[in-house]
């Protein structure tokens, strides 16, 4: 990634690469992969992005749906991340989800691009009720981490920082990140793909270490606020066969070019300073999930 190459970098994925969490569907989304765009831009004259991701989409969803359009950007440098709406459903398959992912692994890297994607978080720490989704973390993990190295994928192991599940990165629907933990990410592949100015600090707690989470994530009664607003109305469309997604496309589907800082939220620091965004703006209605 020298100064003078030119740089089209293509994000496939669900809500997180859509960057739900990062801004509202009014002012507009932000999200990781615009915030390594901007990274990016820093350093390579004329960087073009496309963002292909969708909200609620699974794996098997992100790879017919995304992959063939990817492909046809002819990027340098892909982003694949999903899995997680996967992880949520009653069924899970650890080598069915990882096997699509590797899919695109395959593909874009056997056209050249680079691929970067990240390991997930254990989102038991932030949602108690779902500790039976922490053995499928770790099987998802695992999978991935192989699939990486088989067509030399880079990876950014998020799940191994104790930072990741600070709910000060997450928004109030604690599915999604908020404007710090979009940041980190994008910092953590900044970092593994060995942009120039990044290191680990991504991986550093925030001030206070062990801070209280809000009342609300810890009491029961809280619990049960927390499945009335986002968990209760989310498995409610599972079980109709619907999304949060339905009828959405991708926001940014043709690569543009890009400038460091152009982001709709505007420019956000992912390290100590912003103290005061601790959620992070709503991005959905209450209850819409991923």
């Amino acid at each position: 990634m020298s100064s003078d190459d030119r740089l089209r970098y293509v994000a496939l994925g669900d809500s997180q690469t859509e960057g739900v969490g990062d801004g509202d569907d009014t002012v507009g989304l932000r999200g990781f992969a615009d915030r390594l765009a901007e990274t990016l831009a820093v350093h390579n004259s004329g960087v073009h992005y496309a963002n292909l991701a969708v909200r609620g989409r699974l794996a098997g969803q992100v790879r017919e749906e995304q992959l063939a359009p990817a492909l046809a950007l002819r990027p340098g440098l892909a982003t694949v991340v999903a899995g997680v709406n996967d992880l949520l459903r009653p069924r899970f398959d650890a080598d069915e989800v990882a096997g699509h992912l590797e899919a695109m692994f395959e593909e874009l890297t056997a056209r050249g691009a680079r691929v970067a994607t990240v390991t997930f978080p254990d989102v038991t720490r932030l949602i108690p009720l779902a500790r039976p989704v922490g053995p499928r973390v770790t099987a998802l993990n695992h999978r991935i981490r192989q699939a990486a190295l088989r067509h030399g994928v880079v990876v950014a192991e998020i799940a191994h920082h104790p930072v990741a599940t600070d709910p000060r990165l997450w928004s109030r629907d604690r599915l999604h990140t908020g404007p710090l933990g979009h940041a980190r990410i994008a910092a953590a592949l900044a970092h593994a793909l060995g942009v120039p100015g990044s290191d680990d600090s991504w991986t550093r707690p925030l001030p206070d270490p062990n801070p209280a989470a809000p009342a609300g994530w810890r009491a029961s009664a809280g619990e049960l606020r927390w499945v009335a607003s986002f968990a209760g109305p989310w498995l409610g469309r599972r079980l109709r066969g619907r999304s949060s997604g339905d009828g959405r496309t991708a926001r940014r589907p043709e690569l543009l070019p890009v400038g460091a800082g152009e982001g709709a939220a505007g420019p956000l620091d992912y390290g100590d300073r912003g103290r005061g965004a601790t959620a992070g703006p709503e991005s959905q209605s209450p209850g819409s999930g991923p």
